[in-house]
């Protein structure tokens, strides 16, 4: 039987076997979890997940509850199975015949030799979504090459445009491409559930982190491949426009994007210089963008006279787009995330004293959030259980355990 999620969630009833490890895989697992899939995370015996050994604190790294773990399985349930034992295998095969999909991100070919390639996946449950997640993709040269977050920024130009002339390339300070790719599959999933309610018919997802990374590049790869552009690092600019990007303040940084004429104007009237909107080097936006360094210094004169937080104030209040700068305590202390419950407490795994706070998505469904209802798990946590839903009696799930199956 399938656990209970919230009707009100759009992926209630759909059942995931969650293959995955470290970022990409758990990520894009998770958001089906909090869109209301029941989610079962299928570990190796001995350790689980890589990210329950990852994290900031040494502590709960030794006791398998990594940081890095806990921020993307809540929400799951966690089944142990040893797939290099016949035992363990024939379990699968019984998880595969009542899933809806299946989500790995070995690297390719792995699943295969283990005999769970997309025909036998396939053969098992017609209807099956099967994902898998990699770093190239399953096809081309480099699709047995190994990769992390990190190489793919590399891989896939993003660190070459990344910071200024002088210190790039350089590597974005959040696992960009992980994330990228997990939403990425997330959305094919969810997608190939809605074929499948056409079709009746389960079908086979590629996602290349690679090929993902490269098309959110955006303006910096179409400028390249359209007007024959050279991408460049631009640090805190945006080089589609000018004044667009990050400005010194009285007491911070100060991010403004006045990307349109009337912006622009309106921006030199509120500080206080509107003869800059008439100067020969700033009249037109091509202009703008020429004498980008001139129009900074210009612009600062002005805005170092008061607080990021005036600015910002006034300047929204017109039209203006306009943010200071935060760090990540001071985003999480916001106004505006605590308005949109991002961030969710849940006991935490194990029983022991004191709340997790893990983030939820930044989505709201019918006016609320997509929360997280059950904590992270530990490891086999929900072993017993699960095997008892696919019809093991109690002696039967003892002589697994004996035969390190599970």
């Amino acid at each position: 039987m399938k656990q209970d999620s919230p009707t009100e969630r759009p992926l209630a009833g759909i059942r995931v076997l969650d293959l995955t490890n470290v970022l990409a895989g758990p990520y894009a697992a998770y958001q089906l979890a909090l869109l209301g899939a029941d989610v079962i995370k299928v570990e190796v015996p001995d350790g689980g997940d890589l990210a329950r050994k990852l994290g900031a604190s040494a502590e709960l790294n030794r006791r398998e509850l990594g940081a890095s773990f806990l921020a993307q399985n809540a929400q799951k349930r966690s089944l142990t199975l040893n797939l290099k034992s016949a035992q363990g295998k024939e379990l699968l095969r019984k998880l595969v015949a009542g899933a809806d999909v299946l989500c790995e991100n070995f690297r390719p070919g792995v699943l295969e030799r283990l005999g769970f390639g997309w025909p036998e996946l396939r053969r098992i449950n017609p209807r099956l979504v099967y994902c898998a997640i990699s770093g190239f993709g399953q096809t081309g040269p480099l699709r047995a090459k190994p990769a992390y977050d990190q190489i793919i920024q590399g891989s896939s130009g993003m660190m070459s445009v990344t910071g200024t002339a002088q210190v790039a390339p350089l590597r974005a300070g959040y696992p960009i491409a992980d994330t990228l790719g997990g939403l990425a599959a997330a959305f094919a999933i969810s997608s190939a559930l809605l074929g499948r309610e056409q079709t009746g018919a389960g079908c086979m997802i590629d996602v290349s982190m690679l090929e993902t990374a490269v098309t959110a590049m955006g303006w910096v790869v179409s400028n390249h491949l359209i007007a024959g552009q050279e991408p460049s690092p631009l640090g805190n600019d945006n080089g589609t426009a000018a004044p667009s990007g990050t400005f010194r303040t009285a007491d911070g940084e100060l991010n403004i994007a006045a990307n349109k004429q009337e912006q622009f104007e309106l921006l030199c009237r509120i500080i206080g210089r509107p003869e800059l909107a008439a100067d020969p080097r700033f009249v037109e936006r091509e202009a703008r963008k020429t004498h980008r360094a001139q129009l900074t210094a210009e612009l600062e004169v002005a805005l170092t006279k008061q607080t990021a937080a005036h600015w910002e104030e006034a300047l929204s209040t017109a039209g203006v787009p306009a943010a200071a700068v935060l760090s990540v305590p001071e985003m999480l202390a916001s106004e505006q995330i605590r308005a949109r419950e991002l961030v969710h407490e849940l006991p935490f795994p194990g029983g022991e004293p004191g709340p997790l706070r893990v983030l939820g998505h930044g989505i709201h469904i019918d006016g609320g959030p997509s929360r997280p209802e059950l904590p992270p798990p530990t490891l086999g946590q929900h072993t017993d259980d699960i095997l008892a839903e696919l019809g093991y009696s109690p002696a039967e799930i003892a002589r697994l355990h004996e035969e390190k199956a599970v």
